[in-house]
Parts: C-alpha cells; sequence; structure tokens
C-alpha cells in the first residue's frame, strides 16, 4: 500500500478534516439521533412541568393518562436513540482508527524509508493510540451538536416560560465556553508532549526488548533499566502535569454548570415567587436546571477533546507528511544476476570496487566488522544511493535508476540478525505463502533438525523474536527463508556464526548446491563457507586487498590465514 504525495496529509488540521469528511454520513445519522436523545431528555422535564400544570387546573384523569402516554414515548425515544446514536457512531470511529492504523503502517512498510526522525516504539505509540484519539472526532463533533441542541431547547422551553430565563441560559452558556476555550489551549500543548514522552518512553522499551540477550550477556542490563527508568519517569511526570491540567479544567466546568444551574433555579423561583410564571412552569424551569448541568459538562469538555485530537493528529501528520529519504527511479533490473560496485566510498568503504559475475558464488572475508555491515547497508540499500559516492549496477543498471522493490525483487541481501516473527515454522520461512523450495531451503539451512524436534514438523509455533529458539536455530530459520526466497541475487552476512562447526559445514554445502548456478554473495569470516565458493575477495581497510580461492590464501597470504582459520 502506497500513498502519493498528492493524497498524504501534510499536517494534523488536513488528517481532522480527511477523517470528517470520509464519515459525514455516519455524522450525520449520528447527530439526529443524538439530538433526538438530547431533546426526548430535555423534553422530561417540560412534560413534568406541563403534567403539573394541567393537573392543577383541570384534575382530570384522561390528561393524566394521556401525560403519561407521551412520557412513555419521550422514554422509549431517548433510550432508542442514545442506543442506535452511539452504534453508528462507535462504529465510524472504530472504523476510521484501523484506517489511520493501516495509514502510519504503510509509511513504515514502504520500501522508502521516510526521514521522520523517529524511532520505532514511537511510530508505534502513532499507529495506536494516536490513531485512536484522532478518530474520536467522529465522536466529538456529533456529541457537541446535540449538546449544542439540548441547551437551545432548554433555552427556548424557560425563554417561553419567561424571556429573562432563556437569555440566562445562552449567555452562560456563552460566559463557560469562552473561559474554558482558554484553558483547553493549555490541555492541548501538555497532551502533546505527554504524547511525545510516552512514545520516547515505548521506544526505549522495544530497544531494550530487541536487546535483551547482549544487555544480559554482558550485565549491561541494569543500567539500561536505570536509563528506561529515567525516560518513564519524564513521561510520569508529564502525565501527572496533564492529570492536573485536566482535573482543574473538569472541575471548573462543573463549577461554572452549576453556577448556571443554581443562577436559573433561584431565579426561576424569584419569578414564581413574584407571580411572573406559574407553579408548572417553576416545576419545569427546576427540572431544566437540573438536567442541563449534563448538556452544559459535555458540551464544555468538547474544546478539551478537540484539542488532544488535534494534537495526535499532528503527531501523525509527523510520520505522514514526512518526505521519503529518496526519489528511486522507476526502472527494474534487466534478466542476469551479475553486480558490479564501482568506486563506492561510505562509512568505513573506501572507493570499493569489484565485480560478480552471473551464477557466480563469491565470499567476501570483512576483516573490520564494520566495513562489512557497511556493504550489507549499501546492498540492501537501505542507504540512498545519492548518500555514497561511486555506483551500484544489478544487471548492468545503476541502482539509483530502479525501483527498490525492483531492486529487493532481484537482489535479497539477508542481514546477519534477521527478525522472527511470531507465527510457526512454515510462516517465517515462506510468509507469502508461494515459495516453491520450502523443503530445499529446510534442507540446506539444516533445519531439518529443529522440524524433527517437534511433532509439528513445520507447523511449530514459534513465539516472538524466535523466543523458544536457540541462537542457532534463530539464525538458520532466518537463513531458511533467505534460501527459499529463490532471488537471483542473494546476499548473506554473517549466516553461520551461532552454529557449530560441523553444522557450519553442512550448511556450506548445501547452500552452495542450492544456489548453483545462481549469483550468490556471502560476506562472512567462515572457513566452511569461503572454501566453497568459487572465489574469495579480501575486504581489509575499506577495499579489496586480494582475490583467490579460499585455499591459495591460505597458502600465500599469513594475514588472511590468522584472520579466518580456526
Amino acid at each position: 500500500m502506497t500513498t502519493s504525495d498528492t493524497q498524504r496529509p501534510r499536517q494534523g488540521s488536513d488528517i481532522l478534516r480527511t477523517a470528517l469528511r470520509r464519515n459525514v454520513g455516519a455524522m450525520v445519522g449520528g447527530t439526529v439521533l443524538m439530538g433526538l436523545y438530547q431533546a426526548g431528555e430535555t423534553a422530561f422535564p417540560i412534560a413534568l412541568g406541563l403534567i403539573v400544570e394541567h393537573t392543577l387546573r383541570n384534575r382530570s384523569l384522561g390528561s393524566l393518562a394521556l401525560s403519561i402516554a407521551a412520557l412513555a414515548v419521550i422514554i422509549t425515544t431517548v433510550s432508542l436513540s442514545w442506543r442506535f446514536g452511539m452504534r453508528i457512531l462507535q462504529k465510524a470511529n472504530t472504523t476510521e482508527a484501523h484506517r489511520w492504523r493501516v495509514r502510519v503502517a504503510a509509511c513504515g512498510l514502504q520500501p522508502v524509508a521516510r526521514d521522520v526522525g523517529l524511532k520505532s516504539g514511537e511510530v508505534l505509540t502513532i499507529a495506536t493510540e494516536d490513531a485512536d484519539q484522532t478518530a474520536d472526532i467522529i465522536e466529538v463533533v456529533p456529541l457537541l451538536i446535540s449538546s449544542l441542541v439540548a441547551v437551545l431547547v432548554a433555552a427556548v422551553a424557560l425563554g417561553l416560560a419567561d424571556l429573562r430565563l432563556g437569555l440566562l441560559v445562552i449567555v452562560g452558556t456563552v460566559a463557560i465556553l469562552s473561559a474554558l476555550s482558554v484553558m483547553s489551549k493549555r490541555i492541548g500543548s501538555s497532551t502533546r508532549e505527554q504524547q511525545a514522552r510516552v512514545a520516547r518512553a515505548g521506544a526505549k522499551v522495544a530497544d531494550l526488548i530487541t536487546g535483551l540477550r547482549p544487555l544480559h550477556g554482558f550485565g549491561g542490563n541494569h543500567a539500561a533499566f536505570r536509563s528506561y527508568r529515567e525516560v518513564s519517569t519524564e513521561a510520569k511526570r508529564q502525565a501527572v502535569t496533564v492529570a492536573k491540567v485536566n482535573g482543574v479544567y473538569a472541575g471548573t466546568a462543573l463549577a461554572l454548570n452549576a453556577v448556571l444551574a443554581a443562577a436559573v433555579t433561584l431565579t426561576a423561583g424569584w419569578l414564581a415567587f413574584d407571580g411572573r410564571i406559574t407553579i408548572g412552569e417553576l416545576v419545569m424551569a427546576v427540572g431544566l436546571a437540573q438536567f442541563i448541568i449534563e448538556p452544559l459538562k459535555l458540551f464544555s469538555e468538547m474544546p478539551k477533546y478537540v484539542m488532544t485530537a488535534r494534537a495526535s493528529a499532528e503527531r501523525m501528520a509527523l510520520v505522514l507528511a514526512a518526505p521519503p529519504v529518496t526519489t528511486p527511479g522507476q526502472g527494474s533490473p534487466a534478466a542476469g544476476g551479475d553486480l558490479e560496485i564501482d568506486c563506492v566510498r561510505y562509512g568505513s568503504l573506501r572507493k570499493l570496487r569489484f565485480k560478480v559475475s552471473a551464477g557466480e558464488f563469491v565470499a567476501i572475508a570483512a576483516y573490520q566488522p564494520r566495513a562489512a555491515a557497511d556493504l550489507a547497508r549499501v546492498l540492501a540499500v537501505n542507504v540512498p544511493p545519492h548518500a555514497y559516492e561511486g555506483v551500484v549496477r544489478v544487471s548492468g543498471q545503476e541502482i539509483a535508476e530502479l525501483s527498490i522493490e525492483a531492486v529487493r525483487g532481484h537482489m535479497l541481501v539477508n542481514p546477519y540478525d534477521g527478525e522472527i516473527f511470531a507465527g510457526t515454522l512454515r510462516t517465517n520461512i515462506d510468509p507469502s505463502g508461494t515459495s516453491r523450495t520450502v523443503p530445499e531451503a529446510v534442507e540446506a539451512s539444516m533445519l531439518t533438525d529443529v522440524v524433527a524436534l517437534h511433532r509439528e514438523g513445520l507447523d511449530y509455533g514459534v513465539r516472538d523474536r524466535g523466543a523458544n529458539l536457540s541462537g542457532g536455530q534463530r539464525q538458520r530459520l532466518s537463513l531458511a527463508r533467505a534460501l527459499a526466497a529463490d532471488s537471483d541475487i542473494l546476499v548473506l552476512h554473517d549466516p553461520t556464526t551461532a552454529v557449530d562447526a560441523v553444522t557450519e559445514q553442512l550448511i556450506a554445502r548445501g547452500v552452495a548446491e542450492l544456489r548453483r548456478d545462481r549469483t550468490t554473495i556471502v560476506i562472512t569470516s567462515s572457513p566452511a563457507l569461503l572454501d566453497v565458493a568459487d572465489r574469495v575477495l579480501v575486504l581489509d581497510d575499506g577495499v579489496i586487498t586480494a582475490e583467490d580461492t579460499h585455499r591459495n590464501l591460505l597458502a600465500t597470504d599469513a594475514a588472511y590465514c590468522l584472520a579466518v582459520a580456526r
């Protein structure tokens, strides 16, 4: 799923407008039903006042029965309109939140990375909490309008009894909203900061979980925990600040609403005492004064929810409106599997130059791990072509002229720390379910013993990040996935560092046999893999310093022998 620049929202207000525009139908239906609900709620004290008025005048049982029937209709209308109105609005809310979650996830999964400046944990928070809070605008607007309906109906009813009562409600409502709108701005800024700090805490957790095993290995888990505790404490302090602001806001809104209700009640009492309104109108006024607190409370809380939704939308815009790191070409690699690195300078690579012919099995012995990692990043197109000097050519075409999807479909670079997903062995090896070489890949990667250990075979359940597998099993599972992809060009980065020497020998032979006549590059220091390669390139200090077969290099190059001999 991709999104064109013309369709991508540029800021939070665009996102909110898009959400509102897409749900006009649901919002209109929900507004009508919620308006009926609020009108029915308002009509209840009005009906009680009329009942009292008519009962005092004619004392008719027929009028009383009719009034009770009218109350039953009002109660039924209130119940059904609330039920179906909230159902419509919540369905639209949930659907809209889903759309934005998918949209944010799609941005993160696009082949071309975006210049977001956020960690994966922060993006996760944006794709969940912020998407949900942004979609709340779908409910906020109808509830705001329905609350306004209730206030207007109450004002009109009171105004018919006495103009001063109606004006008191209108003027009081405007004054309350004016005061609360100023406070809602503080809530918006505080909420944005809280969301940012919570997202940073989430990102820290994601980083710690990823590096948990190495941290335990060298005793760094306590320092890492202290680091997370500092970040989490900052988020807690900001959350307390937001809670205080929200508390002041809610308390002020409740106090102002109560003052308005009390003013309406006292004014109605004074008018009744003075004989300007009837007893029935007094009952109606007192009932409306008590009822009006709820819609006024809801009405006064809406600015807060609007500011929260806008703050979340602004954070989503950080991802959705972020420009791509690079603008890829539109071409596709030609048939064939040759790869050429021409004077590439990036990181620790210094004008690196070599060529791998189609169908060749080449091993690269990198003396410095950083150089191996830099080379793997360049080949995986994790580094935009404009970020390094020189040219990478795939099947004779420059990578800058090709689309990222086409390059990665033609050339697979399997990292040494390939991620393992929750699912089964089979879904980890063949996520799309389209590979025809799964059995061969399992055999070549020596994953057969893992499959044989479990009655379910390839359908054995794998936990998140391969938590129920050993390091060697996870590495072989990642290698099996790379082999099952059966790409024209396969680049493997240290695929056997976590397996024993015997298994490494078997894997080396299996990979060489399975990839026969297919272009294969292995960045490794494994003697077994170096030995099965057609030729070995020695990468030292960022350049190729030697080239020959593994055995010839062992016999003639003392530095090579020292670097790879085990």
